[in-house]
């Protein structure tokens, strides 16, 4: 108990010093827990109906002001915001680690991606040109102009609670949007500071209309107001399928548009050829990293017949041996599972492969002080066929892969697809290889771009950003003399 009131001390301590009012924090009724020990962190409020429509409200008019101000310009706000992150780098990479139970190493990491992403858009701001095109009617000349879009929703979840928000503020903010910020119920701290920092970089540049940047603290039921308000052109949402099929028809019933990175199930396949050593620990950080709870955590794995229990045997080591506990210790490389729903989600899809004639190395929980905490060792259920979990999703963990049988095995990996495939193949020399590479390319099965995640599955459904042309056509609106561009190509 007293490592978790130290905890929240510092939590407290951290958010005092990035400028979050105490008040916001600290008077709420909804419970903010650590994954760390599952005690009680802060206590924040939920936004009800009238401040939802005061903080949409506050972002259009922010927005008839934000659209005048010169790109460049709009970029030296990004530039700006940049250097707040720069400056707090390890006050919120270790909020992220206190709220989402990363080592510390990946909350670091986290928010070097949101600096990134600020230099990326800086950069953008200076490329937001249109095209000259030809036209049949003579001293005539058609030209293409990109318009900002409007009032931005981005939510978010919780395993990545800060960088995914910037992948989508910082293009939204330099083509001239405003950003309104729905985060996880269970990381609502990071947008809190984050929202400070961004306040910090607005007071230095100077005349930031209010309500430009926001952030709106609330459950489904919040995310579901923002995605029926026509006010609201773009709805960038990342989550689980769930949350996707329960947003998109409502933004599709107004025509709106949204941006959706969900779940993914995604698989590698190892030929006889591939180097082991190579593949166990791209393996493993697959698997493990973010205690696996990412949507590019690998999921399903393939292994050639003649290498199969070579490769389980050394997994099973490696998984075995992993150093599973509290992120601050800097020998810890897994953290926690978020909270108990996610503990209990995981042992029961591991029943189902039991169930189905798998063989279940590790999984089990590892004891702690903390019993509110779930600290669980990284588990391979280990299988010579597949089989199809009760949500749908082929789970198949060392399923023998024949070069004859290829066709089999893409069908698992393609049927539902997957945000990313990762083929451990190198140099093959035989059909395997070729077809894999093939399989990747042709599937566009991997993360294909800088920052920006794209896929195949329930995911990918828009781009936040991957190339100067394909994020400015995410959040702006194009337009020639001849025509309206939608500027959703992908």
């Amino acid at each position: 108990m007293a490592r978790s009131s130290n905890l929240a001390q510092e939590t407290a301590s951290i958010l005092q010093q990035l400028g979050v009012d105490r008040r916001v924090y600290q008077e709420g009724t909804r419970i903010v827990r650590s994954p760390m020990t599952g005690g009680t962190i802060a206590n924040v409020q939920d936004a009800d109906a009238a401040a939802i429509r005061k903080v949409i409200d506050d972002a259009v008019h922010a927005f008839t002001r934000w659209r005048l101000v010169p790109a460049p310009r709009r970029g030296e706000l990004v530039r700006l915001l940049g250097e707040e992150l720069r400056a707090a780098k390890d006050e919120v990479g270790r909020l992220v680690m206190i709220e989402a139970g990363k080592i510390a190493s990946e909350g670091r990491g986290e928010v070097q991606e949101m600096i990134d992403i600020c230099d990326f858009a800086v950069g953008l701001s200076r490329q937001l040109y249109g095209l000259t095109i030809a036209s049949e009617r003579p001293a005539h000349r058609m030209m293409e102009q990109w318009h900002p879009l409007g009032p931005i929703g981005v939510i978010t979840t919780f395993n990545f609670p800060v960088a995914v928000w910037s992948w989508n503020a910082a293009l939204a903010l330099v083509c001239g949007d405003a950003v309104i910020w729905k985060p996880s119920p269970k990381t609502p701290l990071t947008a809190l500071a984050v929202q400070a920092l961004f306040e910090r970089a607005a007071a230095r540049f100077g005349g930031v209309p209010e309500g430009l940047s926001s952030v709106l603290i609330g459950g489904s039921e919040t995310a579901i107001l923002l995605a029926e308000d026509e006010r609201i052109p773009l709805v960038s949402a990342t989550g689980s399928t769930a949350m996707g099929r329960a947003i998109a028809p409502r933004i599709a019933a107004r025509l709106g548009r949204s941006l959706l990175e969900l779940g993914g199930n995604n698989a590698a396949i190892v030929s006889p050829s591939a180097d082991l050593d190579l593949a166990v620990r791209a393996i493993a950080f697959a698997a493990m990293g973010t205690a696996g709870q990412r949507c590019t955590t690998l999921r399903r794995l393939f292994v050639h017949e003649s290498i199969y229990d070579r490769l389980v045997a050394r997994l099973k080591t490696v998984f075995a041996s992993v150093n599973v506990g509290d992120p601050r210790d800097p020998k810890t490389l897994v953290g926690p599972l978020i909270d108990q729903a996610a503990f209990d989600r995981m042992q029961s899809t591991l029943g189902e492969a039991q169930v189905a004639g798998a063989r279940i190395s590790g999984g089990g929980r590892v004891a702690t002080d903390y019993p509110d905490a779930y600290y669980v060792l990284p588990a391979l259920p280990a299988t010579r066929s597949y089989f199809f979990g009760a949500d749908g999703w082929p789970l198949p963990v060392g399923a023998k892969l024949i070069n004859k049988a290829l066709a089999e095995t893409f069908r698992a990996i393609g049927e539902r697809g997957a945000d990313s495939a990762a083929g451990a193949t190198v140099d093959t020399g035989d059909d395997t290889g070729g077809t894999i590479s093939r399989l990747v390319r042709d599937r566009a099965a991997q993360i294909a771009s800088i920052l920006g995640a794209s896929g195949t599955e329930g995911s990918g459904r828009g781009r936040r950003c991957g190339s100067a042309e394909r994020g400015r056509r995410r959040l702006a609106r194009g337009r020639t003399k001849a025509r309206a561009c939608l500027g959703v190509v992908w």
